[in-house]
């Protein structure tokens, strides 16, 4: 087996290079991963962009490989073996606290790496914690005890697979956190990749309408949205879309909203305040880059009766879900997986998904050994 592995590695704020790492000696405990794909998230979009918080490190946390070695415990602990196809989570959890015996790992303080600085979470973590190979833009990827797996099953691709994130997210954050169930009526703003996902999810759960919204830029993403589900979809720049909304409900307004806007502004979240029926509503914000509100119209989501949650990663049982769903082929995929790249033009990939590199971009795979 090859002693040394192929990385694209983050060095500066948008900035990617080559460079080779050895491949750890392993413990009867630990394993290697042989990369097939890793998908490119749109949190790699904005995470790019931002200069380094410690060294360099090698991004991609939508991972999907072979086993290629297995230490005798591991095997034992997890139920795997040299050769199986599996999807790695890009949570490194604690395994002790409440949250993981839950299977609800992006809970965990081990895995908190935005306020932790020794958290290590796939994608995340700098080189400079041994043994380096911490992301899926590299040929291998190193699996400590702790590692969370799953299996692929027979007829899903390792492409296929690498969308199991953003499915993941879609079950968690539409039928888990949102509630989405038969005849609920869905307003999905956002049709990038997570927005996709929230489609299917809401859509295989029995939804009766399913509402997207996107620009005028995203006019190929709506399209898409629809072949994958959607019933009805608006353009916000050219309709006024709460006036759109109460037409297509009959003014009843939707049950649950999914904001899959990251980055979008305040406008997606007062829209799905105002989008919600009149009581006992659901609004799920992926909100991680919303700037201070100081005039959020909390009387208003309190006279409504409105839940609110966050839109935060997904748990062990929407990964398996999520698996679930793909290997269905229920819905054409192909629509989604619009692009892939080689390791050596992983910068591109990234972009691609911001909309600064190939057009017409959602889900983008990276291919290591390309």
């Amino acid at each position: 087996m090859a002693e040394k592995t192929l990385t694209a590695i983050k060095v500066d704020a948008s900035t990617t290079e080559m460079r080779e790492f050895d491949i750890p000696e392993l413990s009867d405990d630990e394993a290697l991963l042989k990369m097939e794909v890793a998908g490119v998230c749109g949190t790699d979009v904005s995470q790019y962009r931002l200069p380094l918080r410690g060294g360099p490190l090698i991004m991609g946390h939508e991972n999907v490989g072979y086993l290629t070695k297995v230490g005798k415990t591991f095997a034992e602990r997890k139920g795997f073996k040299e050769g199986d196809l599996v999807f790695l989570e890009h949570y490194l959890p604690c395994m002790q606290c409440e949250w993981c015996h839950l299977g609800e790992y992006r809970h965990c303080a081990a895995t908190e790496w935005l306020y932790d600085p020794t958290a290590i979470r796939y994608g995340y973590t700098s080189t400079d914690t041994r043994p380096a190979l911490w992301g899926g833009f590299s040929q291998y990827v190193y699996l400590p005890h702790n590692a969370v797996l799953h299996k692929i099953p027979d007829g899903l691709t390792p492409e296929e697979a690498g969308v199991a994130t953003p499915m993941a997210n879609g079950v968690q954050w539409a039928l888990f956190d949102g509630g989405v169930g038969y005849s609920s009526t869905v307003l999905i703003q956002g049709p990038g990749q997570q927005g996709m996902a929230c489609v299917m999810a809401a859509k295989h759960a029995g939804a009766d309408r399913i509402i997207v919204t996107g620009t005028s830029k995203d006019e190929s993403r709506l399209q898409v949205a629809k072949a994958l589900g959607a019933d009805d979809i608006i353009d916000v720049q050219v309709e006024d879309p709460l006036e759109r909304i109460n037409e297509i409900t009959g003014g009843k307004g939707v049950d649950v909203v999914l904001d899959c806007t990251s980055g979008a502004g305040a406008a997606p979240m007062l829209l799905g305040i105002e989008a919600l029926k009149r009581r006992g509503g659901t609004i799920v914000v992926q909100g991680g880059e919303l700037p201070e509100f100081p005039d959020f119209p909390m009387g208003r989501l309190t006279r409504k009766g409105i839940t609110m949650k966050s839109a935060r990663g997904h748990n062990y049982r929407a990964v398996e879900l999520a698996i679930h769903q793909l290997a269905s082929h229920r819905f054409p995929l192909e629509r989604m997986m619009t692009h892939s790249f080689g390791l050596s033009e992983v910068d591109y990939a990234i972009k691609s998904v911001g909309g600064e590199g190939a057009p017409g971009a959602i889900h983008v795979s990276v291919f290591p050994w390309k």
